[in-house]
């Protein structure tokens, strides 16, 4: 039950926001111009996106609109990469807590429905 998944889809991330942990790969870059692919490379092999592609069990997302520490086009890319059943829960006007404890309530809905 992924709830605002973190670190997916880096080179959109670093686009995007100019927040840590993102902030430091586009420092790094501003530097090292010529580098850009070998970080993106290396990065794929933590990118929560890589990880989707491979999932097969049942998943309940959840997204906070608001959010700047994991910008929601890149949980939406996580979502849509992942490979099995899955679901998500928009909020529309939530940040980083993401539905806080009323998603708690449908993460436990979703795991009864599952289970």
């Amino acid at each position: 039950m992924p709830d605002v998944p973190f670190l997916c889809h880096f080179r959109r991330a670093v686009t995007l926001v100019d927040s840590s942990p993102y902030v430091e790969i586009q420092k790094f870059l501003q530097v090292h111009r010529n580098r850009v692919n070998d970080v993106f490379q290396v990065l794929g092999y933590y990118d929560g996106l890589n990880f989707a592609a491979r999932a097969e069990a049942s998943a309940l997302f959840s997204v906070g609109l608001m959010d700047e520490i994991c910008p929601p086009s890149t949980v939406f890319a996580a979502f849509n990469y992942w490979r099995g059943p899955k679901e998500i829960r928009v909020y529309e006007f939530n940040r980083h807590e993401g539905g806080g404890e009323f998603h708690t309530i449908e993460k436990l809905r979703f795991v009864r429905l599952v289970w």
